[in-house]
């Protein structure tokens, strides 16, 4: 038998508001400790009663965010309404809109996380160094960007893709026939780098903005598996011209809320940005044990327009590996293992239920050798896992 339906939420006491997320995944999950913390309320829009947010937060009903009613009567209730993802339909924004919602991102500037194309344009407008590029609709024109640029090439599905889902290295037209076959193809040049970063920062609607450290992440597979934080051996001015350009990008889109800019470090000296993402990110989590002030608490923030944190680092280094499902479906008694041999080790599940490569937690640990930190925090993460058993 279904539960029945959660009640509205109830203003805490002093007045306090209501901030709403439609999405009911592991960030929506993890904003609630900081929004007990700050005095909020926090509700979800949830797409089943055990979603990852709906298992912590009280007020998690349950809707489809493509849904106009169900996205509407959420929203009634809240202050303020913000994202767990990005794949809110324009003509749903739009009406959240025209009933009077507070929308933390705004749509216009959550089309430029929505749809690549848009991104890539405004990007190169504003004269960020961005791979080259260029929107498809037929084999030929992939040819003749193959010919142009060089074979292997990027072919990333507009809209939708996450995570390495929607993305292909075509090495001919062929193989970037099922993309087309959808739709318009963006195509990019594969880019030679030395290693990935990221940028996040937070925003608020009245134009207050903080960064945390840049970060190296390490991606497997198209999924990111480590952060380290801050970038070792990032040269300072390469680490200056990667934070002004995150600052500029949310100031030039109108960016509120957290913002998370991913690049690739070409020489040390030189990026290229290559995603946005307009949420609290996987690039973040380590910020909830390794930064005065992380990004779930700050996202909370700056879409209520409080003044923002400090992003200030607490520990001169913190690692965060991400935790994947494996083949076991029982995981608390690896979770305790890891608490009990390394009690330094912050573990952070998100209540999903386990399939190989998904992601379903993660660990941060923080000290001062990065290396050292990183096999700490692997070793945690692969005994969850499964493929490690000592």
């Amino acid at each position: 038998m279904d539960r029945p339906a959660s009640p509205r939420p109830l203003r805490s006491p002093g007045g306090f508001p209501v901030v709403g997320i439609i999405g009911g995944g592991q960030l929506a999950r993890m904003c609630a400790g900081p929004a007990a913390e700050l005095g909020l309320t926090l509700a979800v829009l949830a797409d089943a009663h055990d979603a990852s947010a709906a298992q912590v937060v009280r007020c998690a009903p349950v809707g489809d965010h493509t849904d106009v009613e169900s996205v509407l009567s959420f929203a009634a209730d809240c202050d303020v309404v913000t994202f767990d993802h990005e794949h809110v339909p324009a003509d749903v924004l739009a009406a959240l809109e025209a009933a009077g919602a507070i929308l933390q991102p705004a749509p216009a500037a959550l089309t430029y996380a929505q749809d690549k194309v848009a991104m890539r344009t405004r990007v190169g407008e504003l004269g960020i160094p961005s791979p080259r590029w260029r929107a498809v609709t037929s084999a030929a024109q992939v040819a003749d960007f193959g010919a142009q640029v060089g074979w292997p090439v990027i072919a990333k599905a507009p809209r939708g893709g996450y995570d390495g889902k929607g993305v292909v290295v075509a090495r001919s037209p062929e193989d970037a026939a099922a993309l087309l076959a959808a739709g318009p193809v963006l195509l990019e040049e594969k880019v030679v780098f030395q290693r990935e970063l990221a940028v996040l920062l937070a925003r608020s609607p009245s134009g207050q903005a903080a960064a945390w450290p840049v970060v190296e992440t390490v991606q497997e597979d198209g999924i990111c598996t480590e952060v380290i934080a801050p970038a070792p051996d990032l040269d300072p001015h390469l680490a200056a011209l990667v934070t002004h350009a995150g600052l500029r990008i949310a100031g030039e889109l109108g960016v509120t809320g957290v913002l998370a800019v991913e690049l690739f470090d070409i020489d040390g000296e030189h990026f290229v940005v290559n995603e946005l993402a307009m949420r609290p990110h996987n690039s973040g989590h380590w910020s909830m044990d390794g930064a005065v002030t992380g990004q779930f608490e700050q996202h909370l923030r700056a879409v209520l327009d409080l003044p923002l944190g400090s992003p200030r680092p607490s520990a001169p280094v913190t690692v965060m590996a991400n935790i994947l499902g494996g083949e076991h479906e029982e995981v608390y008694s690896a979770y305790r293992h890891v608490m009990a041999r390394d009690p330094e080790v912050k573990v952070h599940l998100y209540g999903k239920g386990v399939r190989p490569g998904r992601k379903i937690g993660h660990v941060n640990v923080s000290g001062d050798d990065p290396v050292a930190l990183s096999a700490r925090a692997r070793h945690a993460a692969d005994f969850i896992r499964g493929v490690i058993d000592e």
